[in-house]
């Protein structure tokens, strides 16, 4: 990690659950107070206001964005996962907003980190260390990374949990759960409740860092012998369910690859959708985070370093074998076979009329066709324009999802959240080659 970040500020965690609840419940109140506010000032105008035009103001999106950095833990990974999400649909200055969120956090200052070091690790751990960097190299939503160097010389990077976001999980979730449906920016009818336990069990399984090495070693494992990606190592006898020590490799943001030749650009893209599908049609089992900071690049050895392993998720042999139906009948262009394997997955089923079901059919359509004449082009935003407008469409005209199988929820996150790389990267992929070995 060559760059030195200049990121947040050095802001104490707030790690009581109760202290958590009311920073987040007196969050939401200013929300409202500000959504009824602008609401009675249109009304005086003469115009019926969308909630949803009311909580995505600047002031609003500054609010929220502020206080969800600060807080950190499950309120700002929610808070993450609805940025990317909605992302793409905000005005640009709104995005711009909403964007820290997928950047750097505060952190902690060094005395709260002392504190979290002295509880997980033995009285005199300082004495085995050569050089510990108190300012951290990264700061997400769960934790920072240190680096740092052991007294036999190794380099190595620790990433460090924030007090108390393990046992705020549960209230977290359920106070952004309520902002959100406050919000207006989920359809009428659209059941939260299952995705919301979802996500509380998925962001338990990703505080357990113990869980999160062994995944980062089988992903060495299953990576082995591959040049083109590097797993950090993972140092046991420094780890702990809250502490994740692993050897430091050196390397470069993702983005910095824009300026580079586009046969650098291209490798880079079909080595991340490569690894996709080996993910899902030969491991069985993938880190569904497809945050940009997760993967990084190291220019000496022509690599892409793999960081942050927490959301890995095993994938059910039916959930593989119905994409792997899916992609084949969209690759042949087989528009039965897509019907039929789009409804055993989940994206079609009784309460989806007709037309609504034209509409999906018709958007994976724009999908595939472009796929079968070659190679893609990740930098012609025409396709991500589309699929857009017809989703705002869809929803304008009253299309409320069925309630999605999680497995195949968190797939559709990870292909989406890596078109989106490509698409940075302004690559151009043979997909259809890629995929077919697979098929």
């Amino acid at each position: 990690m060559t760059d030195r970040p200049d990121f947040g500020r050095p802001v104490a965690v707030p790690s009581g659950r109760f202290t958590r609840m009311g920073r987040l419940g007196r969050m939401t109140l200013g929300v409202a107070g500000s959504m009824a506010a602008g609401g009675a000032g249109e009304l005086l105008r003469g115009r019926r206001p969308a909630r949803r035009d009311l909580l995505l103001t600047p002031g609003n999106l500054r609010r929220v964005a502020d206080e969800l950095a600060r807080m950190r833990g499950a309120a700002m990974k929610m808070g993450q996962l609805l940025s990317m999400d909605t992302g793409e649909m905000l005005p640009p200055e709104l995005s711009e907003i909403m964007a820290r969120l997928r950047a750097e956090a505060d952190f902690m200052p060094p005395a709260q980190l002392k504190k979290v070091l002295a509880a997980e690790w033995p009285r005199d751990w300082l004495r085995h260390f050569a050089r510990f960097d108190v300012r951290p190299i990264a700061a997400a939503s769960i934790g920072q990374v240190h680096r740092a160097q052991l007294k036999d010389g190794r380099d190595v990077a620790v990433k460090v949990q924030y007090p108390g976001v393990a046992g705020s999980i549960d209230s977290d979730v359920a106070n952004v759960a309520a902002l959100v449906r406050m919000s207006g920016l989920i359809p009428a009818g659209f059941d939260l409740v299952p995705y919301v336990e979802e996500a509380r069990l998925q962001l338990h399984a990703e505080t357990d860092y113990e869980a999160e090495g062994a995944h980062m070693a089988r992903f060495a494992e299953l990576l082995s012998g591959d040049d083109r990606f590097a797993v950090p190592q993972r140092h046991d006898n420094w780890t702990t369910p809250r502490i994740l020590a692993m050897s430091y490799l050196d390397s470069r943001p993702l983005e910095t690859l824009e300026t580079a030749p586009q046969a650098e650009r291209d490798a880079v893209a079909t080595a991340l959708l490569d690894l996709l599908f080996r993910e899902l049609f030969d491991f069985a089992l993938m880190q569904t985070d497809p945050n940009l900071a997760n993967y990084r690049y190291d220019p000496e050895r022509s690599r892409i370093v793999l960081l942050d392993f927490g959301a890995t998720r095993a994938l059910s042999e039916t959930t593989v074998a119905q994409y792997r139906d899916l992609m084949r009948a969209g690759l042949s262009g087989d528009a039965d076979a897509v019907r039929e394997a789009a409804q055993a997955i989940g994206f079609l089923d009784e309460t989806v009329t007709a037309d609504h079901a034209a509409r999906i059919l018709s958007m994976m359509e724009m999908v595939f066709a472009p796929l079968r004449s070659g190679l893609y082009d990740f930098g012609d935003p025409a396709l991500s324009r589309r699929l857009q407008a017809e989703g705002m469409a869809l929803g304008e005209n009253g299309f409320v999802p069925p309630p999605l199988p999680i497995d195949a929820l968190f797939l559709q996150r990870k292909i989406a959240g890596l078109f989106l790389i490509c698409a940075k990267l302004r690559a151009r992929v043979d997909v259809a080659g890629l995929l077919r070995p697979h098929i």
